[in-house]
């Protein structure tokens, strides 16, 4: 038996119709809401309207394009979005103009492109880390893709400043030297590998001080030329620009030599392996400092030049002291300065001049009888013993200066009392107030001195902790450690803040087997991250908690 189906009415046709034209009208308007929410952020992410556009008069166009058979327009809405935040790195950017877009993360396809080549270094070592295309040389002109990452040499001012702009779905770092493009590019890696996208925005950065280092003694303790270059790898991260080597010392002398090879240690690094550190450290933008300690400090020297040994009125052999009153002393270490010249061609060098221990005692003319005959020779009949040290540093000052570097020395290689006076141009690297003849820091200052910090007090990390020094925290550091505050916990005036060139936090090497390298890397982690913070922006009181500065630590690698 079959049905018949029955056909409706005209009124119930005409409201079922209603109902499905409603319901049609109702889902198109759904739709264009979440196309409004969701379009691809690839093409106008900079677009700072703040909603989704609506098409205007859409039933007109709809009207016309069935009369005349054209499609009809499909409408491009944009997507909504925040104000970007400011960047999180280590160390803080200084200045983030905030905007409306996406931000901007490597993809597929994305290139590398450098305004000149100049610049070929970081744009290869940046496309490598962020997996891009190095693309090469582009001129301003050239196009430049969504997803591109342009570097770019212009402008005046700081040589290590720079601006990042992150617009459109590309990211442009431009700086009036290489060193500034390139801590650019560690803002940017910093940003992706922390949170993944570069925030939309303009960063404006530069250091505060001019140098910031890490020095590592390796006479007391043999690191590997691994070790080294991981160092200068995270060095570079973080926008230190200089590596210390202290080399020579009573412990050993470790990097080969040609001119007195009777002197080096058995465990050593060849120049060949200096020389790979060296360029390292120079893409990295950072500068080896090299330090061969005189005239105290020399014992591993002294140990095949037993000639040369200081001894006392007794006889009595002084430790690490080389005796300067023997022209054969300054020649022997005037020949290490000339041949190190040339294996370290960065513009900075460290005599030492500390602890010379002639000087340590009661009567420095009586202990050594030939060191005060040799200052009466050489500067008068009143001369004493620190006239003459005060002279070997100022010769030794010489045989670098011709070499045309900067030079520093520590504190206590700067003697009170002495009529002969330090050179001029000599910098001076402050770490103690138990020198002899203990100074306050503002003495320096008040004479003109330019001063680098090493206070012993927060940024010296001695193995084995001998001598009072504990391991210096990073917590530490940070909440309590600005470069002014070169002795104890006292800062000099800000008045004297352009004086105060930078600092170095340093590992020394006293007890060597305390710990192996890898724990020496880990110990040193955060005492660096938090001494960079200080030296690229010195607030007193950051604006992140410790909590939060370690935790950002911990995410950024």
């Amino acid at each position: 038996m079959s049905q018949h189906r029955r056909r409706p009415s005209t009124r119930q046709f005409v409201r079922r119709r209603a109902v499905v034209v409603a319901a049609a009208f109702a889902g198109t308007v759904a739709l264009g809401t979440g196309i409004g929410v969701w379009a691809s952020s690839g093409g106008d992410g900079g677009n700072t309207a703040g909603a989704a556009r609506q098409p205007s008069g859409s039933d007109r166009g709809a009207s016309s394009g069935a009369r005349s058979g054209a499609p009809t327009p499909t409408p491009t809405p944009t997507r909504s979005y925040p104000l970007s935040q400011t960047p999180r790195t280590i160390p803080a950017v200084r200045s983030h103009t905030a905007a409306r877009g996406p931000g901007w993360r490597p993809r597929q396809g994305g290139r590398v492109v450098v305004s000149n080549a100049a610049l070929a270094d970081e744009g290869r070592l940046t496309a490598g880390e962020l997996g891009l295309t190095y693309a090469g040389q582009k001129g301003a002109n050239d196009d430049v893709r969504p997803g591109d990452l342009r570097l770019d040499l212009g402008g005046s001012g700081d040589p290590e400043s720079y601006t990042m702009t992150v617009r459109g779905g590309s990211v442009r770092i431009s700086g009036p030297g290489d060193a500034g493009v390139f801590y650019g590019t560690r803002t940017l890696k910093q940003e992706v590998h922390g949170g993944g996208t570069a925030p939309e925005g303009v960063v404006r950065d530069q250091p505060a001080k001019p140098q910031r280092g890490f020095m590592l003694d390796i006479a007391r303790k043999p690191f590997t030329a691994g070790w080294i270059e991981s160092r200068i790898r995270e060095l570079g991260d973080l926008k230190f620009n200089q590596l210390g080597l202290h080399f020579s010392d009573d412990q050993g002398f470790r990097i080969e030599s040609d001119t007195h090879p009777e002197i080096v240690s058995r465990d050593h690094l060849t120049k060949a392996q200096v020389k790979e550190i060296v360029a390292l450290a120079a893409a990295r933008h950072i500068q080896v400092v090299p330090e061969i300690d005189s005239p105290g400090h020399l014992g591993a020297v002294l140990a095949a030049h037993p000639e040369l040994q200081l001894r006392n009125a007794q006889g009595v052999a002084t430790r690490g002291a080389i005796d300067i009153s023997k022209d054969a002393s300054a020649k022997l270490v005037d020949d290490l300065l000339d041949e190190y010249a040339g294996l370290f061609p960065g513009s900075y060098w460290n005599l030492g001049g500390d602890e010379y221990q002639a000087l340590t005692v009661a009567n420095p003319q009586a202990s050594y009888p030939q060191l005060a005959a040799a200052a009466r020779q050489k500067y008068g009949s009143g001369a004493t013993v620190a006239d003459l040290t005060t002279g070997w540093l100022n010769a030794r000052a010489d045989t670098v200066r011709a070499h045309e570097r900067t030079m520093r020395a520590w504190n206590d290689g700067f003697l009170r009392g002495a009529s002969v006076q330090p050179a001029d141009d000599l910098q001076v690297a402050y770490w103690t107030g138990k020198e002899i003849g203990a100074r306050q820091p503002v003495e320096y200052l008040r004479a003109g001195r330019k001063v680098l910090n090493y206070n012993d007090e927060y940024l010296y990390y001695v193995l084995g902790e001998p001598n009072t020094f504990v391991y210096p925290t990073g917590e530490r550091i940070y909440e309590q450690w600005i470069p002014r505050m070169l002795r104890g916990t006292s800062a000099v005036a800000a008045r004297y803040e352009p004086q105060v060139l930078g600092g170095s936090f340093a590992v020394w090497c006293d007890l060597a087997n305390s710990q192996t390298q890898d724990q020496v890397a880990a110990g040193i982690r955060m005492p660096l991250r938090a001494t960079i913070e200080k030296l690229w922006d010195p607030e007193t009181t950051p604006a992140m908690s410790w909590t939060d500065f370690r935790a950002l630590a911990n995410r950024l690698g």
